[in-house]
Protein backbone atom coordinates (compact mmCIF):
# COMPACT_ATOMS: atom_id res chain seq x y z
CA UNK A 1 0.00 0.00 0.00
CA UNK A 2 1.16 3.21 -1.32
CA UNK A 3 1.04 6.27 1.71
CA UNK A 4 1.89 10.18 0.52
CA UNK A 5 1.22 13.44 2.74
CA UNK A 6 -0.89 16.44 1.37
CA UNK A 7 -2.43 19.46 3.14
CA UNK A 8 -5.94 20.89 2.12
CA UNK A 9 -4.67 22.75 -0.64
CA UNK A 10 -3.31 19.90 -2.80
CA UNK A 11 -5.15 18.66 -5.34
CA UNK A 12 -5.35 14.65 -4.18
CA UNK A 13 -8.38 16.62 -1.78
CA UNK A 14 -11.93 15.29 -3.25
CA UNK A 15 -15.32 16.19 -2.42
CA UNK A 16 -16.64 14.02 0.37
CA UNK A 17 -19.83 12.67 0.85
CA UNK A 18 -21.69 13.56 4.32
CA UNK A 19 -20.90 11.32 7.51
CA UNK A 20 -21.33 11.58 10.77
CA UNK A 21 -19.15 9.58 12.35
CA UNK A 22 -16.00 8.00 17.64
CA UNK A 23 -16.85 6.61 21.04
CA UNK A 24 -20.66 5.40 22.09
CA UNK A 25 -20.67 8.49 24.29
CA UNK A 26 -18.35 10.83 23.20
CA UNK A 27 -16.60 12.09 19.89
CA UNK A 28 -13.16 12.12 21.46
CA UNK A 29 -11.83 8.58 22.16
CA UNK A 30 -10.07 7.39 25.44
CA UNK A 31 -6.55 8.29 25.63
CA UNK A 32 -5.98 4.35 24.73
CA UNK A 33 -9.10 3.85 22.00
CA UNK A 34 -9.43 0.34 20.55
CA UNK A 35 -7.21 -0.59 17.84
CA UNK A 36 -9.38 -0.67 14.58
CA UNK A 37 -9.46 -1.21 10.90
CA UNK A 38 -11.86 -0.17 8.17
CA UNK A 39 -12.72 -2.48 5.22
CA UNK A 40 -14.22 -2.34 2.45
CA UNK A 41 -16.74 -4.92 0.71
CA UNK A 42 -18.26 -5.16 -2.45
CA UNK A 43 -22.30 -4.73 -2.26
CA UNK A 44 -24.66 -6.44 -5.46
CA UNK A 45 -28.39 -6.83 -5.90
CA UNK A 46 -31.10 -4.98 -5.26
CA UNK A 47 -33.95 -6.71 -3.24
CA UNK A 48 -31.33 -9.70 -2.45
CA UNK A 49 -27.83 -8.40 -1.19
CA UNK A 50 -24.79 -9.65 -2.14
CA UNK A 51 -21.68 -9.27 -0.60
CA UNK A 52 -18.20 -9.87 -1.46
CA UNK A 53 -15.03 -10.45 0.88
CA UNK A 54 -13.60 -7.82 3.33
CA UNK A 55 -10.36 -6.29 1.67
CA UNK A 56 -8.62 -3.76 4.52
CA UNK A 57 -7.71 -0.40 3.64
CA UNK A 58 -5.84 0.61 6.89
CA UNK A 59 -2.26 -0.90 7.80
CA UNK A 60 -1.37 1.75 10.63
CA UNK A 61 -1.67 0.53 14.05
CA UNK A 62 -4.43 2.06 16.43
CA UNK A 63 -7.76 3.78 15.92
CA UNK A 64 -9.05 4.07 12.29
CA UNK A 65 -12.42 4.81 12.34
CA UNK A 66 -15.59 6.97 10.94
CA UNK A 67 -15.08 5.49 6.99
CA UNK A 68 -16.71 8.23 4.55
CA UNK A 69 -17.21 7.72 0.89
CA UNK A 70 -16.60 9.93 -1.58
CA UNK A 71 -19.13 11.50 -4.23
CA UNK A 72 -17.83 8.86 -6.66
CA UNK A 73 -17.50 6.07 -4.35
CA UNK A 74 -13.72 5.79 -5.27
CA UNK A 75 -12.05 7.20 -2.09
CA UNK A 76 -12.56 7.06 1.56
CA UNK A 77 -12.08 9.55 4.29
CA UNK A 78 -11.55 8.67 7.75
CA UNK A 79 -10.67 9.37 11.11
CA UNK A 80 -7.09 8.27 12.11
CA UNK A 81 -5.17 8.34 15.93
CA UNK A 82 -1.40 8.33 15.21
CA UNK A 83 1.14 9.62 18.37
CA UNK A 84 -1.81 10.58 20.01
CA UNK A 85 -3.22 13.11 17.34
CA UNK A 86 -6.21 12.59 15.59
CA UNK A 87 -6.36 13.65 11.55
CA UNK A 88 -8.30 13.30 8.08
CA UNK A 89 -6.72 10.80 6.22
CA UNK A 90 -8.07 9.72 2.31
CA UNK A 91 -7.89 6.64 1.05
CA UNK A 92 -8.26 6.08 -2.96
CA UNK A 93 -9.70 3.28 -4.06
CA UNK A 94 -8.16 2.26 -7.45
CA UNK A 95 -4.54 3.82 -6.48
CA UNK A 96 -4.60 1.68 -3.05
CA UNK A 97 -2.76 4.83 -1.57
CA UNK A 98 -3.50 6.68 1.54
CA UNK A 99 -3.23 10.91 1.63
CA UNK A 100 -3.43 12.76 4.85
CA UNK A 101 -5.81 15.86 4.47
CA UNK A 102 -5.66 17.40 7.90
CA UNK A 103 -2.47 18.31 10.20
CA UNK A 104 -3.20 20.76 12.94
CA UNK A 105 -2.22 20.60 16.56
CA UNK A 106 -5.63 20.36 17.02
CA UNK A 107 -7.82 16.84 16.50
CA UNK A 108 -10.29 16.83 13.90
CA UNK A 109 -13.03 13.85 13.86
CA UNK A 110 -16.38 13.31 11.87
CA UNK A 111 -15.38 15.16 8.30
CA UNK A 112 -18.51 15.68 6.67
CA UNK A 113 -19.17 17.33 3.10
CA UNK A 114 -20.60 20.59 3.41
CA UNK A 115 -23.81 21.42 1.28
CA UNK A 116 -22.10 24.04 -0.85
CA UNK A 117 -19.39 21.57 -1.56
CA UNK A 118 -16.51 23.93 -1.29
CA UNK A 119 -15.88 22.67 2.26
CA UNK A 120 -15.81 19.99 5.20
CA UNK A 121 -16.91 20.21 8.71
CA UNK A 122 -15.44 18.65 11.30
CA UNK A 123 -15.39 18.60 15.18
CA UNK A 124 -12.31 19.59 16.15
CA UNK A 125 -11.41 18.90 20.19
CA UNK A 126 -9.47 22.65 20.50
CA UNK A 127 -6.43 23.20 22.99
CA UNK A 128 -8.19 23.64 25.53
CA UNK A 129 -10.55 20.56 25.53
CA UNK A 130 -14.16 22.60 23.91
CA UNK A 131 -15.85 20.62 20.89
CA UNK A 132 -16.97 22.76 18.45
CA UNK A 133 -17.99 22.56 15.00
CA UNK A 134 -15.52 23.94 12.48
CA UNK A 135 -15.15 23.99 8.90
CA UNK A 136 -11.84 23.49 6.28
CA UNK A 137 -12.15 25.17 2.70
CA UNK A 138 -11.44 21.98 0.60
CA UNK A 139 -8.99 24.64 -1.63
CA UNK A 140 -6.86 25.12 1.06
CA UNK A 141 -6.83 28.05 3.19
CA UNK A 142 -7.85 29.14 7.48
CA UNK A 143 -10.33 27.04 9.22
CA UNK A 144 -13.25 28.77 10.52
CA UNK A 145 -15.71 28.29 13.32
CA UNK A 146 -19.18 27.27 12.06
CA UNK A 147 -21.18 27.72 15.54
CA UNK A 148 -19.15 29.33 18.36
CA UNK A 149 -22.09 29.12 21.15
CA UNK A 150 -22.76 25.62 20.86
CA UNK A 151 -20.51 23.22 22.55
CA UNK A 152 -19.63 20.42 23.10
CA UNK A 153 -20.85 19.04 19.85
CA UNK A 154 -20.35 15.61 19.21
CA UNK A 155 -21.46 14.12 16.21
CA UNK A 156 -23.43 16.06 13.04
CA UNK A 157 -25.70 15.84 10.12
CA UNK A 158 -26.26 18.90 7.34
CA UNK A 159 -29.63 18.13 6.72
CA UNK A 160 -29.80 21.41 4.31
CA UNK A 161 -27.96 24.46 3.26
CA UNK A 162 -28.93 26.31 6.36
CA UNK A 163 -30.21 23.15 9.25
CA UNK A 164 -27.55 21.52 11.19
CA UNK A 165 -28.73 17.67 13.96
CA UNK A 166 -26.49 17.81 15.91
CA UNK A 167 -25.75 15.50 18.77
CA UNK A 168 -24.94 17.70 22.30
CA UNK A 169 -22.94 16.48 24.68
CA UNK A 170 -24.51 16.70 28.10
CA UNK A 171 -26.41 15.58 30.98
CA UNK A 172 -28.39 14.16 29.22
CA UNK A 173 -27.05 14.11 25.73
CA UNK A 174 -29.36 15.78 23.60
CA UNK A 175 -30.69 16.23 20.00
CA UNK A 176 -30.72 19.14 18.71
CA UNK A 177 -31.63 21.17 15.06
CA UNK A 178 -29.92 24.40 14.44
CA UNK A 179 -30.94 27.28 12.58
CA UNK A 180 -27.45 29.17 11.29
CA UNK A 181 -29.46 32.01 10.17
CA UNK A 182 -31.07 32.39 13.22
CA UNK A 183 -28.34 30.63 15.81
CA UNK A 184 -31.65 29.00 16.90
CA UNK A 185 -31.19 25.40 18.71
CA UNK A 186 -34.29 23.36 19.11
CA UNK A 187 -34.01 20.21 21.36
CA UNK A 188 -35.85 16.72 19.85
CA UNK A 189 -35.00 14.19 21.45
CA UNK A 190 -32.63 12.89 24.71
CA UNK A 191 -30.11 10.54 24.45
CA UNK A 192 -29.71 10.14 21.07
CA UNK A 193 -27.13 7.94 19.71
CA UNK A 194 -24.07 8.92 17.45
CA UNK A 195 -25.16 8.09 14.13
CA UNK A 196 -27.35 10.57 12.29
CA UNK A 197 -28.19 10.06 8.97
CA UNK A 198 -30.76 10.81 6.33
CA UNK A 199 -33.42 8.32 5.19
CA UNK A 200 -33.31 8.10 1.24
CA UNK A 201 -36.27 9.23 -0.61
CA UNK A 202 -37.32 10.69 2.08
CA UNK A 203 -37.34 14.50 4.00
CA UNK A 204 -36.47 12.87 6.97
CA UNK A 205 -33.15 12.28 8.85
CA UNK A 206 -32.88 9.09 11.60
CA UNK A 207 -31.17 8.34 14.70
CA UNK A 208 -30.89 6.47 17.86
CA UNK A 209 -32.65 6.96 20.65
CA UNK A 210 -31.68 4.90 23.66
CA UNK A 211 -34.67 4.51 25.58
CA UNK A 212 -33.24 2.81 28.34
CA UNK A 213 -29.99 0.23 28.90
CA UNK A 214 -32.10 -2.45 27.50
CA UNK A 215 -34.15 -1.02 24.61
CA UNK A 216 -32.50 1.42 21.91
CA UNK A 217 -34.80 2.39 18.86
CA UNK A 218 -34.11 3.96 15.68
CA UNK A 219 -36.50 6.44 15.01
CA UNK A 220 -37.28 9.58 12.06
CA UNK A 221 -37.81 12.39 12.37
CA UNK A 222 -39.90 14.11 9.84
CA UNK A 223 -38.50 17.18 8.63
CA UNK A 224 -42.29 18.58 7.06
CA UNK A 225 -44.51 17.59 10.07
CA UNK A 226 -41.72 17.45 12.71
CA UNK A 227 -43.49 13.96 13.74
CA UNK A 228 -41.16 11.43 15.35
CA UNK A 229 -41.72 7.55 14.45
CA UNK A 230 -39.95 4.60 15.57
CA UNK A 231 -39.03 2.49 12.54
CA UNK A 232 -36.77 -1.16 14.34
CA UNK A 233 -35.68 -1.84 17.35
CA UNK A 234 -31.66 -2.10 17.33
CA UNK A 235 -29.52 -5.48 18.59
CA UNK A 236 -28.97 -4.75 21.78
CA UNK A 237 -26.54 -1.88 22.55
CA UNK A 238 -26.09 -2.00 18.84
CA UNK A 239 -26.25 2.22 17.66
CA UNK A 240 -24.33 2.34 14.08
CA UNK A 241 -26.45 2.10 10.98
CA UNK A 242 -26.55 3.28 7.48
CA UNK A 243 -29.16 3.32 4.99
CA UNK A 244 -28.61 2.23 1.12
CA UNK A 245 -29.48 4.30 -1.47
CA UNK A 246 -32.26 1.61 -2.39
CA UNK A 247 -33.64 2.52 1.68
CA UNK A 248 -32.27 -0.71 3.18
CA UNK A 249 -31.12 -1.02 6.48
CA UNK A 250 -27.95 -1.96 7.32
CA UNK A 251 -27.07 -3.00 10.86
CA UNK A 252 -24.02 -5.17 12.45
CA UNK A 253 -24.52 -7.32 15.20
CA UNK A 254 -20.82 -9.25 16.04
CA UNK A 255 -19.60 -10.60 13.24
CA UNK A 256 -22.55 -10.45 11.38
CA UNK A 257 -24.40 -8.11 8.85
CA UNK A 258 -27.94 -7.64 8.84
CA UNK A 259 -30.75 -5.98 6.83
CA UNK A 260 -33.78 -4.56 6.97
CA UNK A 261 -36.36 -3.29 4.50
CA UNK A 262 -38.99 -0.33 4.79
CA UNK A 263 -41.39 -3.34 4.39
CA UNK A 264 -40.26 -5.81 6.84
CA UNK A 265 -40.79 -6.19 10.47
CA UNK A 266 -37.43 -7.60 11.61
CA UNK A 267 -33.82 -7.58 10.94
CA UNK A 268 -32.46 -10.76 8.82
CA UNK A 269 -28.81 -11.95 8.16
CA UNK A 270 -27.15 -11.06 5.09
CA UNK A 271 -23.46 -12.04 6.05
CA UNK A 272 -21.35 -13.52 8.11
CA UNK A 273 -17.87 -12.42 8.26
CA UNK A 274 -16.40 -14.63 10.97
CA UNK A 275 -14.78 -16.24 8.68
CA UNK A 276 -12.49 -13.57 7.59
CA UNK A 277 -11.61 -12.75 10.78
CA UNK A 278 -13.87 -9.65 11.38
CA UNK A 279 -14.29 -9.20 15.00
CA UNK A 280 -17.12 -6.76 16.66
CA UNK A 281 -17.83 -4.71 13.41
CA UNK A 282 -19.43 -0.96 14.50
CA UNK A 283 -19.33 1.81 11.81
CA UNK A 284 -20.68 1.31 8.49
CA UNK A 285 -20.59 3.58 5.39
CA UNK A 286 -22.30 2.88 1.84
CA UNK A 287 -20.60 3.99 -1.63
CA UNK A 288 -23.24 6.69 -2.91
CA UNK A 289 -24.09 3.67 -5.87
CA UNK A 290 -24.42 1.48 -3.31
CA UNK A 291 -21.90 -0.86 -4.72
CA UNK A 292 -19.53 -1.05 -2.02
CA UNK A 293 -19.81 -0.56 1.86
CA UNK A 294 -17.18 0.01 4.57
CA UNK A 295 -16.88 -0.96 7.94
CA UNK A 296 -14.75 -0.45 11.01
CA UNK A 297 -13.85 -3.89 13.00
CA UNK A 298 -11.70 -4.73 16.08
CA UNK A 299 -8.19 -6.49 15.65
Amino acid sequence: MKRCVCSLTGSCLIILAPFLFVAAQTPTPSPTPPASDIFIIDLKGGGKLKLGQPRKITSEAGYNNQPSFGPDGQSILYTSIRDKQADIYRYDIRAGSTTQVTNTPESEYSPTLMPDGKSISVVRVEADGTQRLWKFPLAGGTPSLILEKIKPVGYHLWVDDYTLALFVLGKPNTLQLVDLRTGKAEVIADNPGRILRRVPHEDKFSFVQKVSDQEWLIRTFDLKTRNIATFIKTFPGVEDYAWTPAGMLLMANGAKLFARKKTDWAWVEIADFSHAGLKSITRIAVSPKGDRIAVVAGR
